[in-house]
């Protein structure tokens, strides 16, 4: 695929945590949605993940993780975090609020650490990919060890 490039911040954060992971480089030089790239790459969409940020009522944000062909449900985004509503933040905002850009966001090296839930689904997996922080850059990894990382808990977050 790609040419290899440096470390992200999230592989920097994977290694410090010392947890195994694989990257996985494809060429994207613009945002494209996440089931178009798995199948570009003969993924499956149940195992790649995509990476949502909120704002809740009280002003805290939130981050969900959730496989890239479902959708949020808000009302159990919300319950999950203790909230009594959340919505998403504009396309705008996601760079100021999670230092990353539209289709490169992951929740491992933001620029606040957020309260991470990620979709129940994860836990039946063995492997799960997620952003590696850059269009392009995947990371794969095991849940329990991505839930670690971004000190997440696991939930039933879509519709």
């Amino acid at each position: 695929m790609s040419k290899k490039e440096g470390k992200t911040n999230a592989m920097r954060i994977l290694e410090k945590n010392k947890i195994q992971y694989e990257v996985i480089y494809y060429e994207c030089d613009e945002f494209k949605d996440g089931v178009s790239i798995a199948e570009t790459l003969g993924q499956d969409p149940d195992q790649c993940f995509k990476t949502l940020a909120t704002k809740g009522k009280s002003g805290q944000y939130y981050v969900y993780v959730l496989p890239v062909a479902e959708e949020l449900d808000l009302k159990k985004c919300a319950k999950a975090v203790g909230e009594k509503s959340v919505e998403m933040i504009h396309v705008k905002e996601i760079n100021k609020v999670t230092g990353y850009i539209r289709g490169g966001t992951t929740a491992l090296g933001m620029k606040k650490m957020y309260p991470v839930v990620v979709h129940k689904s994860a836990r039946m997996l063995d492997q799960m990919i997620v952003s590696g922080g850059k269009l392009g850059i995947q990371l794969k990894l095991a849940p329990e060890d991505y839930q670690r990382a971004v000190e997440g808990v696991f939930a039933d977050i879509i519709k």
